[in-house]
């Protein structure tokens, strides 16, 4: 197993984010993906996703052990510390070390809406206690979420970056929110290096596939569409292959772009599908099959 923070050192990475599958059609999907995407980009790691409160625990720890297992590439995991107890979180960190799990991605994250009112927030308020305490339980690779954009609930794209720049200090690397703008992320890092953080920032690209889905994750994640692609998106939303095309096509340029800036790697927001994401690799000259 390799801690991706050493990752950084050997070069250019290329990174994927999945999800554990809730049921046999997506559980399909997303073996198909996988074969994919292991044959024909062949990635530095794998960071698969956590559900709101947990609700994917199990799935989530079965699918990193596997991939930890089976594949050339790392895996990295999720973890949320809302609606977790601290004994919750130690535990889990827990049976990811024994299992030789080194990587873990330490979000706030959001309680599933069920969730009784005294674990909604759980007992670590940010992702920054849950960095300290994965560092406490082993000698794990931390990573921590960036947005170039800023945090939705941050009052102030000021106040976003201290508190990066602070989750940053303990932790290993950061990975951005999807964003379209090369400007931003390059903004983003040049602010924490004015705060004297210098740790690898990895830019998140998410390829548009579906115009409802870009506008949910958009929303929820406080990405901002730039006009002229919402045009586009908007005026090819009955074409899925023309979305596709367009997704594609802005992807691979904000790829160059960030590649052609020093951007450590690329780390591809895939929606368990394979096809925008290879699509892009290859036309950036970095897929391997």
């Amino acid at each position: 197993m390799t801690r991706i923070s050493e990752l950084f050192a050997e070069g250019t990475t290329l990174s994927v984010e999945m999800w554990p599958p809730r049921n046999e059609v997506a559980e399909a999907r997303l073996e198909a993906a996988l074969a994919e995407i292991e044959s024909v980009l062949a990635p530095a790691f794998y960071s698969i996703t956590y559900g709101a409160g947990g609700s994917t625990r199990e799935r989530t720890h079965d699918l990193v052990v596997r991939l930890r297992n089976e594949v050339d590439g790392t895996a990295m995991a999720h973890l949320v510390c809302a609606a977790h107890s601290r004994a919750e979180l130690t535990e889990i960190l827990g049976r990811y070390q024994a299992a030789g799990v080194e990587n873990i991605l330490a979000l706030k994250g959001d309680p599933p809406l069920d969730a009784e009112e005294s674990l909604r927030a759980g007992e670590l308020a940010y992702a920054a206690e849950l960095v300290e305490l994965a560092k406490s339980v082993g000698d794990f690779c931390v990573a921590v979420a960036a947005h170039p954009e800023g945090h939705p609930s941050s009052p102030d794209l000021a106040s976003d970056r201290r508190w990066l720049a602070a989750k940053l200090e303990a932790a290993d690397f950061a990975i951005t929110q999807f964003f379209f703008r090369s400007q931003d992320y390059f903004s983003l890092v040049e602010e924490l290096a004015a705060r004297g953080i210098d740790k690898p920032v990895l830019p998140g690209i998410m390829p548009i596939t579906n115009p409802r889905t870009l506008a949910k994750m958009a929303e929820m994640s406080g990405s901002a569409i730039p006009e002229e692609l919402a045009r586009r998106i908007d005026e090819a939303a009955g074409e899925p292959g023309e979305v596709l095309r367009i997704g594609v096509e802005v992807a691979t340029n904000l790829g160059n772009e960030l590649l052609e800036g020093g951007a450590p790697g690329l780390h591809f927001y895939t929606m368990n599908a394979s096809a925008a994401t290879v699509a892009v690799c290859r036309n950036l000259g970095i897929a391997v099959g």
